[in-house]
């Protein structure tokens, strides 16, 4: 599967803080966990919302809501797009050969973030917990707690890192995946520093919407916004 068709995974680590917790401290959201493929992107359950990426070829403003949207786009080898919730964004990167790796970094705009690797050839378990060495050309985060995931048709895990992780990310040529003493990918990162300032551009473009007031709730609009106003404004109000 292309670039284009993998699109960005969800904010499915979101609620990992950037100070690793112990493997025991996932199980919080381990039971809303499952991944199901679609056709145009690879989309993750976080609780009981679905996060889709954005179609379009270019940054727009809505008339009637007035929110800036961020287009999905290419930037070299790498996919950039935002998730509906509009909490964040993601960098998407498919890699060719034997293995057809996937990788994909999610950065939120509150600045946690985390890095999935994804492969049809692995058999590791849907929400398998387990430590892995992560090697980048300017840095080192061994033994690093990672959730095991499944997606169309592809088997893989992910991990969150701390606030200054996408500077690594950035300057990195290269990532080195090892679990113990075993090789678990090698991966090239040429293009990276481009493809995170443009993922940045997307992050920003939410981090400057402020979030919609909704009036509608379940009781119908019986219940006043300010209940202690004068009748009239009240009314007016609903």
């Amino acid at each position: 599967m292309d670039a284009r068709a993998l699109v960005c995974l969800s904010t499915l680590m979101r609620h990992l803080q950037p100070k690793e917790p112990p493997l025991p401290a996932f199980s919080f959201f381990l039971q809303s966990l499952r991944l199901t493929g679609r056709p145009i992107g690879v989309l993750i359950r976080r609780r009981s919302l679905l996060l889709l990426p954005v179609a379009g070829s270019a940054l727009s403003v809505s008339g009637a809501a007035g929110a800036q949207e961020y287009a999905t786009r290419d930037v070299g080898a790498w996919v950039v797009a935002p998730s509906s919730d509009r909490n964040g964004c993601f960098l998407t990167r498919s890699y060719g050969g034997a293995r057809q790796t996937t990788l994909l970094f999610g950065l939120d705009t509150d600045g946690s973030n985390r890095l999935t690797l994804l492969n049809p050839n692995w058999s590791i378990r849907e929400k398998e917990q387990l430590r892995l060495t992560y090697r980048f050309s300017n840095a080192s985060f061994p033994k690093r707690a990672a959730i095991g995931i499944a997606a169309n048709g592809k088997k893989g895990f992910v991990t969150s890192f701390g606030d200054t992780f996408p500077r690594t990310m950035a300057t990195s040529t290269f990532l080195h995946v090892r679990r113990g003493d075993v090789p678990v990918e090698e991966l090239t990162l040429d293009g990276s520093g481009a493809a995170v300032a443009e993922l940045r551009k997307c992050v920003d473009v939410y981090r400057a919407v402020p979030a919609k007031v909704t009036k509608g709730t379940k009781d119908g609009g019986r219940i006043p916004l300010d209940p202690f106003a004068s009748a009239q404004r009240r009314d007016s109000k609903r």
